[in-house]
C-alpha cells in the first residue's frame, strides 16, 4: 500500500493496522508532556519520569524509539542526512560519541612529547576533566598511546611507581567471576549475583584486563544477533538469552497451568487470573507456541510464520463445549436442533461442527 497519505483512503487501513495506529497515538499522548520536558529542558530523564508519573525505563525506551533525533540533539551528534536509528550514541566496545568528542583534545595532548612531563592527572586538569576518568578512558580506548607513553616516562626517569596491572587482591576477588564469563553465557549482572561482586566493578576490571575476552563475548554476540529465528534459551544480540524474565514467568504461571490443562477459554483464563487477555495471548504465541497449536488442533509442523486462526482445526475449548451433546446424540439418535435445544447451543453451528468433525454420526 502506498504511504502517501493524499493517496490513502480510511477504508484502505487493515483492522491490524487501525489497532496499531490507535495503540501508537495512545502511546504519544501518554508521553506528551515529558517529550516536551525532554526538548524544552535540560532535565534528566529520571527527573522527567517522576515530575509525569511515569516510569523511568519506558519513558527511555520510548524516547529512544520514537524520538531519536531529540536524544541525538540533546547529545550534541548532527544526523548529516543519516537515519537516526542508525546513529548510536553508545556502541558496545566503541567509544561513545559524546566521550569522544569530550576527551578527543586531552587524547591527543597524551600523544604529544610537549606534555610527556606531565601526568595523566595533571593534562585533565589543562582541559577540564577528571583525572581518574580520562585515565579509564585511556585505559579502555587507547591503552597502546598509554603504554607507550609510560614506557617513554620510564626511560626519561619522571614515571612514577604507580602500579598499572591488577592488584593481585582484585585478581582474586574476580577470578571466578572472570571464569563464569568466559565459560558460560551468564550475563554480568547475573554473575555478580552469584559470584557477590559489584557489576560495575567486575565491569571495569574486564573492560581494563580482559579485553580480549569481551572482544570474542561481542563476537558472539553479533553472531547471535544474525540468526533470524532464535530458539528459546538462545543467547541474543545484547547478550541475554531469549527467554522470558522471571517476573514475566511468574505474572502468567497461573494461567499457563490453565490453559494446558483445562479447556477454559483464553477470555476466561486471563478474567479468573487477572491478567490482560491480549498480554496472555501474545506470552503463549511467544514462549509456547508449539501448545497453542496441539490445543488448535493444528499440525505441530506447520510452518512458524503462518496465521494460527488460519490453521484451527478441531480446538480443544470448541470441542469441550460440544462434548457432552455429542455424546447424548450417539447414545440417543434424534435431531440436530432438537439436541441443540436441550444443551443450550445454537443448532446451525452444531450442525457444522457435527458435518466438519462427526461426519459419520451426521449420517
Amino acid at each position: 500500500m502506498d504511504d502517501t497519505v493524499t493517496e490513502i483512503d480510511a477504508s484502505m487501513i487493515s483492522a491490524r493496522e487501525r489497532c496499531i495506529l490507535v495503540r501508537r497515538h495512545k502511546l504519544h499522548q501518554k508521553y506528551a508532556e515529558a517529550v516536551e520536558l525532554y526538548a524544552g529542558s535540560n532535565m534528566s530523564v529520571k527527573d522527567i519520569a517522576v515530575r509525569c508519573g511515569v516510569g523511568c525505563k519506558a519513558l527511555s525506551v520510548y524516547l529512544q524509539r520514537y524520538w531519536r533525533e531529540l536524544m541525538l540533539r540533546r547529545h550534541g551528534i548532527e544526523c548529516r542526512g543519516n537515519d537516526p536509528k542508525s546513529i548510536k550514541v553508545i556502541s558496545a566496545g566503541n567509544q561513545g560519541l559524546v566521550a569522544r568528542e569530550k576527551y578527543k583534545d586531552a587524547v591527543a595532548a597524551c600523544d604529544k612529547i610537549g606534555y610527556i612531563d606531565l601526568n595523566m592527572s595533571q593534562i585533565a586538569r589543562k582541559f577540564g576533566l577528571n583525572g581518574t576518568a580520562l585515565s579509564n578512558f585511556m585505559r579502555v580506548h587507547y591503552s597502546d598511546i598509554l603504554e607507550c607513553r609510560e614506557k617513554l616516562r620510564r626511560e626519561l626517569g619522571i614515571s612514577g611507581s604507580k602500579r598499572r596491572s591488577a592488584k593481585e587482591r582484585c585478581a582474586n576477588i574476580y577470578a571466578e567471576a572472570v571464569r563464569l564469563y568466559g565459560e558460560t553465557d551468564m550475563t554480568i549482572g547475573e554473575i555478580a549475583l552469584r559470584c557477590e561482586v559489584s557489576k560495575s566493578g567486575l565491569q571495569q576490571h574486564l573492560r581494563f584486563y580482559h579485553r580480549d575476552l569481551l572482544a570474542r563475548k561481542r563476537e558472539m554476540r553479533r553472531n547471535a544477533a544474525e540468526k533470524v529465528k532464535k530458539d528459546k534459551g538462545d543467547m541474543t544480540g545484547n547478550g541475554r538469552r531469549h527467554e522470558p524474565s522471571q517476573k514475566i514467568v511468574a505474572k502468567y504461571a497461573a494461567a499457563l497451568d490453565m490453559y494446558r490443562n483445562t479447556p477454559m477459554t483464553m477470555k476466561a483464563i486471563a478474567e479468573r487470573t487477572g491478567v490482560s487477555r491480549e498480554g496472555l495471548r501474545s506470552y503463549l504465541n511467544k514462549w509456547y507456541r508449539s501448545l497453542v497449536m496441539e490445543r488448535s488442533g493444528i499440525d505441530p509442523d506447520a510452518d512458524d510464520t503462518a496465521d494460527l486462526r488460519r490453521l484451527r482445526r478441531r480446538m480443544k475449548t470448541v470441542a469441550a463445549k460440544y462434548a457432552e451433546a455429542i455424546e447424548s446424540l450417539k447414545h440417543n439418535v434424534r435431531p440436530v436442533a432438537k439436541v441443540a435445544r436441550e444443551f443450550g447451543l445454537n443448532a446451525n453451528v452444531f450442525r457444522q461442527y457435527l458435518h466438519k468433525h462427526e461426519p459419520e454420526l451426521i449420517k
